[in-house]
């Protein structure tokens, strides 16, 4: 199977990243503009001090009747985060986001984020190579039976 650096080099390396004194009001903005579901979470200490999701806003905001605008990324952003290293396979990374129930996973460098994967990209580069894996296999065995692919 794959690894994080073929998936990034097909997906590209964008790495959305907010700062954790941001307004969660304006990190649910950013995801929206940019149709994504999560983001990093930089500090004025670190550049991965947590990662912030639809998820955590709707969870720890919306469902708590909070404001958006006066709360802090910083007061409902994951500070553990889960991360890999571009050298990880993607059996590793999906086994990693299924135990940990997790859907989105910064990739480092480091401490340097370089890209962030979804569950999504796991599974649209395993049916990617399931089917080529099909199509070769058909076309040997039309190849194998004198017939044409």
């Amino acid at each position: 199977m794959s690894t994080v650096k073929e998936l990034l080099d097909l997906k590209g390396r964008a790495a959305w990243i907010v700062d954790a004194e941001s307004s969660v009001y304006d990190a649910v903005a950013s995801m929206a503009e940019k149709n994504i579901g999560a983001l990093i979470v930089q500090s004025s200490e670190t550049t991965l001090a947590g990662i912030i999701s639809e998820r955590d806003c709707a969870r720890k905001v919306i469902l708590k009747d909070q404001p958006s605008k006066p709360t802090r990324v910083s007061e409902i952003m994951t500070g553990k985060v889960v991360t890999a290293k571009e050298s990880t396979s993607l059996d590793k990374c999906m086994a990693l986001m299924i135990q940990n129930k997790i859907r989105h996973l910064p990739i480092v460098d480091g401490e340097q984020p370089v890209g962030l994967i979804t569950l999504g990209d796991i599974m649209k580069t395993i049916i990617r190579e399931q089917s080529k894996t099909i199509e070769e296999l058909e076309s040997y065995v039309f190849e194998d039976q004198g017939g044409e692919a």
